[in-house]
């Protein structure tokens, strides 16, 4: 079984409650804010959230004009991930 970095985890929880949470639910329950945005506990059903540290490197672009730019440090990309799988495992379906 895998050892979870709780620091880590934390960090990646206040980074996306900092920059995503405006229109995202961040959380393992609740509705995100813009129906436009989906929760990110939700991420994991779309794409494999560990695939997902390629595009967060490059920096994440879509096609919808609410949503910024983002670009993180390898650092920052890191603990999100580590938050995004957490928070996969405990969202309730």
């Amino acid at each position: 079984m895998e050892t979870l970095d709780f620091a880590s985890i934390a960090r990646g929880k206040a980074l996306v409650e900092s920059r995503c949470a405006a229109c995202h639910s961040v959380g393992p329950t609740g509705e995100s804010p813009s129906a436009a945005a989906p929760p990110l506990r939700h991420l994991g059903t779309r794409y494999p959230v560990a695939d997902l540290q390629e595009a967060f490197a490059e920096g994440i672009t879509n096609g919808h004009p609410e949503m910024p730019q983002i670009t993180l440090e390898s650092d920052e990309i890191a603990d999100l991930i580590v938050y995004l799988q957490d928070v996969q495992n405990h969202s309730k379906p």
